[in-house]
């Protein structure tokens, strides 16, 4: 069975470890997997609710498209995209902006938080609050329901928007659906041996607090940054806390559990800071030293990273094209001209269903027939002796009276009200015989308005 696994990162900044280890890495590995259907993308109008520096945008798009191909995405084998290349992820926006309670985003995270600090500085607690940021999580959810995302791998604090999207997309299917589900609904994946990194002070590692480690920066500026990482004030032979330890944090979520283990026991040995710190750079430029390289090759060809994003989201509007005209057809925005089209297509529909046709014999009697779509003979009635009688027996027939077929060797009966009214054409075959009697049926069964 196929999986589609879907994640994305903004691009407000230049990439760094926590990025890398907390959505990056797990995302290419389970990109990696059988049966996996992945997509990835720069979630580059998440940016712009943080960030107003255009340069700033544009240098880091560039930036993060560069490190998802250096960390082993394979463009070939998943769609890599740029979110603003695809124009049906905010026409989905709004849509699913009108069916997205209120309430539930008055419980976002990133929400709550900028109305607390408001309250604390003694502000009006919207002050600053922009609708971008406000309205952030249904972004978030049509980026997922778009694609019909079975596993987004996130980092830990953004599993409530992961679990809104999946309340957005019931709210819609229940309204729109009359009994399809156009969404699947999505599940988080966190990799659960990765918490959110610390940074330098210990802090969740963020570019809006500046405690990063830049993933692909210099081996000098990564060791730099790494020196600057906040310990406790244990000299070098004092027993360490590696529990309680920012670095030994880091450096769990980069080393293998024989490493991870090793560490401890020295840590515990009283390893000063200063040789732990070596140790932590040592192991994150043994794994990133080749990626470096190729991520600085690719920065140096912008063009050819267009191209590649340029293909990605052909390949993805492939699906979200028709998709969004499926959910336009869901709300009421259809167009006029399809309509009619609909509309002639059902008259033409109607004008070729079975059909009465009445006739004056040779000997002056009055008879029908009935006539399937493609004009073959389903029924020849009885003679009648005036145009009324023939006629009033048509319309029961045509109104659902209750007409009885019966068999008659090769052939069948119609009889009505205990009368024979019609007679059908003699088969070749029971089998030729008892299609037609069914078609017959259909014929004559009530017609639905």
């Amino acid at each position: 069975m196929t999986t589609r696994i879907l994640t994305g990162i903004t691009t407000t900044g230049t990439p760094h470890l926590g990025n890398y280890a907390g959505a990056i890495r797990p995302a290419i590995r389970a990109s990696q997997q059988p049966g996996a259907d992945s997509f990835y993308f720069l979630a580059d109008y998440h940016a712009l609710i943080k960030c107003d520096d255009p340069l700033r945008i544009q240098r880091s798009r560039l930036e993060i498209a560069a490190t998802w191909l250096a960390g082993g995405l394979d463009p070939d084998k998943v769609t890599f995209y740029r979110q603003s290349d695809i124009p049906e992820i905010p026409e989905l926006t709004w849509l699913l902006t009108c069916v997205a309670a209120k309430g539930l985003l008055n419980r976002a995270h990133a929400y709550k938080a900028s109305v607390d600090k408001n309250l604390e500085a003694g502000e009006d607690p919207d002050a600053g609050v922009t609708m971008g940021l406000f309205s952030y999580p249904v972004l978030m959810a049509a980026d997922i329901l778009m694609f019909n995302a079975n596993k987004v791998p996130v980092g830990r604090d953004q599993i409530q928007h992961v679990e809104m999207a999946r309340d957005i997309g019931q709210r819609f299917n229940h309204l729109f659906g009359q009994g399809k589900d156009f969404f699947a609904l999505p599940e988080a994946v966190i990799e659960e041996s990765v918490a959110t990194l610390p940074g330098l002070d210990g802090r969740k590692m963020s570019k809006s607090y500046d405690n990063t480690i830049p993933l692909f920066t210099s081996a000098k500026d990564m060791k730099d940054a790494i020196s600057r990482i906040v310990t406790d004030s244990r000299a070098p032979g004092e027993a360490k806390d590696p529990d309680n330890s920012h670095l030994f944090t880091l450096y769990q979520a980069f080393a293998t559990p024989e490493q991870c283990s090793e560490f401890r026991e020295e840590l515990l040995q009283g390893l000063g800071w200063g040789d732990a710190k070596q140790r932590l750079f040592q192991l994150l430029d043994g794994q990133l030293a080749e990626k470096r390289e190729y991520y600085h090759q690719l920065i140096a060809r912008p063009a050819d990273l267009e191209d590649i994003l340029l293909a990605g989201a052909a390949k993805a509007r492939k699906i979200a094209t028709p998709f969004l005209e499926q959910l336009r057809e869901a709300v009421g925005l259809r167009s006029f001209r399809t309509s009619v089209q609909a509309n002639t297509e059902v008259k033409k529909k109607a004008a070729k269903s079975a059909r009465f046709v009445s006739f004056r014999d040779e000997d002056g009697s009055f008879r029908f027939r009935l006539l399937a779509a493609d004009g073959e003979q389903l029924l020849l009635s009885r003679s009648f002796a005036d145009g009324k009688s023939a006629g009033a027996v048509s319309k029961q027939l045509q109104q659902g009276g209750e007409a009885d077929v019966r068999v008659e060797g090769l052939g069948f009966g119609l009889w009505l009200n205990g009368e024979q009214v019609a007679d059908g054409p003699q088969f070749d075959s029971a089998e030729a015989r008892d299609s037609a009697i069914e078609s017959l049926r259909e014929a004559l069964a009530p017609q639905q308005d």
